[in-house]
């Protein structure tokens, strides 16, 4: 079983950081212990970044911009470096997926999957080299000939969480490095493996010294990065709260961000679809990387007079998943990634009984699990949609049914909350999916089943965020567009760039 897995295993150096392209001693012997969600014990430890750390990725990355070989290489150069890492992340797939298994507790198999579609994103952004237009011809007002051409937005910082920090990093690292920005990529303390994996990858490859800079930090030492002037742009996935303070930041001094947060999201069934199979649905995905997940399906809202058989039926579904150590191929669901989200979780549920929901599934600890952060996936009926558990994020495995008078009502009650980061229509009729669809105001709208797609793009309205990641909109926010009018034919070949 990988719980015998030491830290060795995992990391070549894990108790240095990643700066200016080699492995550099950090500041202070200060560390963070990352813990196994199934036995509650320290797997590995890591360097904590602070001040001095920062102040010194910042330089690399700083230098890499303004005078490295970084963003004047052309776009198909930068890409086959992409190429590149995208074959080291193959090579370390096993070691991906067991390193996420321990670190938050999501399902072996589910881990295995993602581990590598993180090498595929690599993949699509370096076909983006040839199939986006970087300079594109134009006729100016005067008719005078034009080019609008895009180039990096500088330094960017990208800082993600711990729930699933490899494809998270990718959607961030990926376009930045292709649009040609150096990055410093700030690791999460409870789950820093991948982003230590990618730089033992970028050494590699031989990236240029400063553009893939890493390092582990709190938030005080990560607010310092947001703080810096000499960086440009801010990526960011995690809360609204901290998004927000981010934002805030960014917008006193007129820096550039993206910011990726949290979720509320609505399973709006309309009256044409069959209980059953929305419960099958949605009990194959509320396990999902046990609940920690912005985009989850937590609040399903369905017409009043069938809310009974659909809450009846989720809790037979609820009650037959598997839960266990999630190395077992058996396993359906793991535990949550820490201590503090299974208090956090359990928190949420007492409030949802104190404030009068009807508790129909789960609610504590499995019986037979007596170690580790697990928690039964839970369900509630004839939940007031103004209520706690319908309004805030939980981040675990806790849903809601939300009776609704008719499809205009459920339209209401899915467009009431502060977040817009993914919904679905449940329905028969395409047309119909469609409508209602349109009117939901979320990044993100499936049909019959819980649908996210990082290749097109991934993003909220409101305050699930501001900007979009994956796909050609996800490489954008790393890229400037510049205008330019000539008074005469652009260079022969600019267009081509």
């Amino acid at each position: 079983m990988a719980d015998t897995v030491t830290q060795q295993t995992f990391l070549k150096h894990p108790r240095s950081f990643f700066i200016g392209g080699k492995w550099v001693e950090p500041a202070t012997s200060r560390t963070f212990d990352v813990y196994d969600s199934v036995s509650e014990e320290v797997f590995l430890t890591v360097s904590e970044g602070l001040q001095p750390d920062m102040e010194r990725a910042v330089a690399a990355a700083r230098q890499a911009f303004d005078t490295g070989p970084w963003p004047r290489m052309s776009p198909q150069e930068r890409a086959s470096y992409l190429v590149k890492i995208a074959e080291g992340w193959e090579q370390r797939a096993d070691t991906l997926a067991d390193s996420w298994t321990m670190e938050a507790g999501v399902v072996r198999t589910i881990a295995s999957s993602a581990s590598m579609a993180v090498a595929g994103a690599f993949r699509q952004y370096a076909s983006f080299a040839n199939s986006f237009g970087w300079e594109d011809p134009r006729t100016g007002m005067m008719g005078n000939p034009a080019l609008l051409v895009y180039e990096p937005v500088g330094v960017v910082v990208a800082i993600i969480p711990w729930n699933a920090s490899s494809t998270l990093l990718t959607y961030k690292v990926a376009p930045a490095l292709l649009a040609g920005c150096p990055v410093i990529l700030k690791a999460s303390p409870e789950a820093p493996i991948a982003p230590y994996l990618l730089a033992e990858i970028a050494e590699e490859v031989g990236l240029p010294p400063g553009v893939l800079n890493v390092v582990t930090a709190d938030r005080e030492a990560s607010e310092l990065l947001v703080r810096d002037p000499r960086v440009d742009k801010v990526s960011f996935t995690g809360s609204t709260a901290a998004g927000q303070l981010i934002g805030s930041i960014c917008g006193s001094r007129v820096a550039r961000c993206t910011l990726e947060l949290g979720g509320k999201s609505p399973a709006v069934v309309l009256s044409d679809y069959d209980v059953g199979l929305v419960a099958k649905v949605l009990g194959r995905c509320a396990p999902i990387m046990t609940g920690q997940v912005c985009a989850s399906l937590t609040r399903v809202i369905i017409d009043r007079a069938r809310h009974d058989d659909m809450v009846e039926a989720l809790a037979a579904e609820f009650k037959a998943i598997k839960i266990g150590n999630p190395f077992d191929p058996e396993v359906q669901m793991g535990p949550l990634a820490m201590k503090r989200q299974l208090e956090r979780v359990s928190h949420y549920i007492d409030v949802g009984q104190r404030e009068g929901a009807k508790l129909a599934a789960g609610g504590a600890r499995p019986a037979h699990l007596p170690k580790g952060y697990f928690i039964e996936p839970t369900l509630f009926g004839q939940v007031d949609n103004r209520s706690t558990i319908a309004q805030e994020e939980i981040f675990g495995p806790v849903l809601c049914v939300i009776p609704a008078d008719n499809d205009d009502h459920a339209v209401e009650l899915a467009n009431d909350t502060v977040y817009g980061l993914n919904a679905s229509v449940f329905t028969n009729d395409v047309d119909r999916a469609y409508t209602v669809g349109r009117r939901i105001r979320a990044g993100t709208v499936g049909h019959n089943a819980f649908r996210t797609d990082f290749t097109i793009a991934f993003g909220g309205f409101k305050q699930s965020g501001i900007g979009r990641e994956g796909g050609v909109n996800g490489l954008l926010p790393y890229l400037e567009s510049k205008t330019m009018v000539f008074d005469g034919a652009p260079p022969s070949g600019a267009s081509k760039s």
